[in-house]
This record gives structure tokens, sequence and C-alpha cells, in this order.
């Protein structure tokens, strides 16, 4: 009797595709983890089918020709299969032939039938197997179901809402051990952030108390019309390491409070932040004898103003004071491809490029400013945090010929629809009006 495997080479291909449910193809690896085990249970399901289809197959197959077989007298069923001649003369060897015929009939008859039971299981299985992915899909959902609340809550985490927690109930299984181990990181999480505002905000009182007395009692004793020369020369120096101190203390703070905290986004007018830090600034440079142009676009970001506005502070700042006397500073604003772009330009002695990337590097100056009196080093640590809070970046490069060129990028709202306030580059920036006082704090630093 010929034996036949079922599926031939649609069965093979279902279960190398199903043994290699563990490993995804490139194509599926765009595909949740929902889809991947809806894909696995129904790669495993049709494995186990083509399996189990097989089996019922052979053992149909070979309970039929034991059937058969008991049946028929055993020489009959010994004799070969011949096809008979067209035309034969009746003989004694008639009663066998016949029972040969007989034999033929009936093992293709039981053909026939498994035949028949192979296409009708691959029809059964290739319903059930559109059955079982739907299943797959419900039952994958309802179990992923408290993954994804951790997920949810994860997304939705800052630093305002960490009092969010899953408190996931059910039995302790894999999933209730996840989330009571995320709601115990977010316990710890929110301690230690508690621990550092509180930290900041005493550091604020206490650092800034002293300094201030201090300030007071230096002025206080210059006023005596009796003071001496010697004392007036005394007070004016530690009015200046004072005031030092107290740009240093703020800039810290600030630089801590730029990195931990949020800021609170509003729709902030970049362009006339950059107005008033130009004209806060106005002074130093006509003081330095600094040009200072300026290109500025309107454009529109969701940040915090005072921040913006000490950010541009900063970065001009750092642009007028290391610069040479008679220098340049070429400031420009532009919306590129939905981010809004500062970009400050010096002239100035020449950086080296290996020493570009230190500079927004807290407490860092090139080698022959150390010692500065004019900054900390924390101007564009102060710029680069204040960037990446507001999810932009900030980076340097050195400019040929000598002097920086930094560049601010962050996420751009709507255009505004004010006109623009365009200068050409080679044309002295000149406040509209008389410079008013700073709206914002003083300048934190500048490298």
């Amino acid at each position: 009797m010929r034996a036949r495997t079922p599926g031939g080479k649609a069965g093979g291909r279902r279960a190398g595709r199903g043994g290699k449910g563990r490993r995804l193809p490139r194509g599926l690896g765009g595909i949740g983890l929902r889809g991947r085990l809806t894909l696995l249970h129904t790669g495993l399901f049709f494995v186990a089918g083509t399996a189990l289809l097989w089996v019922t197959y052979l053992l149909t197959a070979r309970a039929l020709e034991q059937r058969i077989t008991s049946k028929l007298p055993r020489k009959a069923a010994l004799v070969p299969v011949r096809p008979a001649p067209p035309l034969e003369t009746p003989s004694a060897d008639m009663p066998r032939t016949a029972t040969v015929a007989l034999v033929q009939q009936v093992t293709d008859g039981a053909d026939v039938v498994l035949a028949e039971l192979v296409r009708n299981s691959i029809l059964v299985m290739v319903v059930l197997g559109a059955l079982a992915v739907l299943l797959g899909w419900l039952v994958t959902d309802r179990v992923l179901r408290p993954l994804h609340r951790v997920t949810e809550t994860a997304e939705r985490l800052s630093e305002s809402t960490l009092h969010e927690r899953i408190a996931l109930d059910g039995p302790q299984d894999d999933v209730k051990r996840l989330a009571d181990t995320f709601d115990s990181m977010l316990d710890r999480l929110q301690r230690a952030f508690d621990a550092q505002r509180r930290f900041v905000n005493n550091a604020s009182h206490e650092l800034r108390t002293p300094i201030a007395i201090t300030r007071t009692l230096i002025e206080v004793a210059l006023e005596e019309p009796d003071a001496s020369e010697d004392l007036r020369v005394l007070g004016k120096a530690l009015l200046s390491a004072n005031a030092r101190h107290e740009r240093l203390i703020e800039g810290l703070l600030l630089l801590a409070r730029s990195e931990n905290e949020p800021p609170v986004l509003r729709p902030v007018d970049l362009a006339e932040v950059i107005r008033s830090a130009l004209e806060q600034l106005q002074p130093t440079a006509e003081r330095r004898k600094v040009a200072v142009t300026a290109e500025l676009e309107p454009v529109v970001a969701n940040g915090e103003a005072v921040l913006l506005e000490r950010c541009a502070v900063n970065v001009v700042e750092n642009a007028i004071k290391y610069n040479m006397r008679g220098g340049d500073v070429i400031v420009r604003l532009a919306r590129e491809r939905g981010d809004a772009v500062l970009t400050v330009e010096n002239t100035g002695p020449v950086i080296p490029a290996y020493e570009v990337d230190g500079l927004f590097e807290p407490f860092r100056r090139l080698q022959d400013r150390v010692g500065s009196a004019q900054g900390a080093g924390l101007g564009l640590s102060i710029v680069r945090a204040i960037a990446t809070a507001h999810g932009g970046t900030a980076r340097a490069a050195a400019r040929p010929g000598g002097g920086l060129i930094v560049t601010l990028s962050i996420p751009s709202a709507s255009p505004a629809s004010r006109s623009s306030d365009r200068r050409p580059a080679g044309c002295p920036y000149t406040p509209s009006s008389p410079s008013p006082p700073p709206r914002g704090p003083r300048s934190a630093d500048a490298r």
C-alpha cells in the first residue's frame, strides 16, 4: 500500500515557519509585543496542528491497511498487482484475477478516503488557525493590560507627577511584582527629588544671607566719613569679591534648577527675549568697544521666558567679554526645520578645537582664562542646561580666524505673526527705546 505524508511542501513550510517563532525576521521588528506573541501562538498552533494531522494520517492509513488485509484471503492479499490483459479467454485463473482486482479497488478507495481526510483536516486547521489568531490577539491584550498600565504611568511621569503610582491589584504573579517594584522605585525617586529640592532651597537661603550681610557691612563701613583711603580700597576689593561670590552662588543654583526641574512651558517670543538681552548688555558692549549686530526673525517657542532670557544673556555676554577690543558680535535668530536656532558669533583669540567641548563643563575655562575675574566658568554650562531642559541642544565650534560660534536649538511653536525685526549683518544693534532695567535676574556668570 502506498503511504503518503499529508500536506506535502505546504506542511513543511508551516512547520518551518512555526519553528522560527523565537526569532522573527527583521521585517517584524516593528511589531509590538502583542503582535509578536500572537504570531508566536499562531505559529505554534500550526506546528502542533501539522504534527497532529501527520500522526492521524499515519494511524488511519495503518488501520485501513490492517482492516483490508484481515478481511481478504491471505493468498489474495499477497498477489502482486498487475494489469489485466485486454482480452483473455476464460481460464482457471479467473477467480484469482477477480480477487486481485477487488483488492486494487479496495486500496484505491482507501487512498481516496485518506486524501479526503487530508483535505478536510487542512480546511479545519485553517479555520481554527484564523480563530486562534483572533483569540490569541484578545487574550494577549488582556494579559498585557497590566504592562500597558506600567508603560502609561512611566510616560506620564515627570518631576511634578512623581506622586502617581500603578497600584496594581491581583495575584502575586510576575506582572504584579513588576508593578510593585516600579512603585517602590517611584517612592525612592520622589524622596530623592524632595531631598534635592529642599537642599537647593536651604542652600539658596543659607548661602545668600551671609553674602548679603557681608555686602551690607562693607557698604556701611565705606559710608563712614572718617574711613581711611586704605580702608576704602580694601572695601571696594571686598565688594568686588562679594559680587563675584553672589554671581557664583546664583549660577550654581540656576544650574541645579535648570538641570533638575522641568521648565513651565508657555509661548515665548524669542525675538523679544533676545532684544531684551541685547538691551541689558548694550552698556557692556559700549564699554568694551564691541559692535553687536543682530538678525532676528519672529520665532515663538514653548518655554520659560526667564530661563530663556538668562540663556540669551549668558551666551551674548560671553561673546562680548571674551572678545578683542573693537571686535564684533553677530546674533542671529531663525526658524529652521521646526526649531528655533540662535547663533552667536564673536571675534577673539584663536580657540583650539579640542578645547571647545570642555567649555560647556562647569568651572571649565580655557587655559589662559583660569583665574580670570570675569567669570567662574558656569556661563555656557547654564546655557546647555537650559537648552536641554527645553528639549534642545547647545553646541559650539571654533571660528576660523579666532573667536567662537555658539548655536542653540530648541523646538519652536507656531511662527509669530508680527513683522520681522531683521537687521543685516554689519549694522550695529541699537535699542528702539532707552535701555530698561533688566526684567529677569542678572547674568549669573559669563565664561
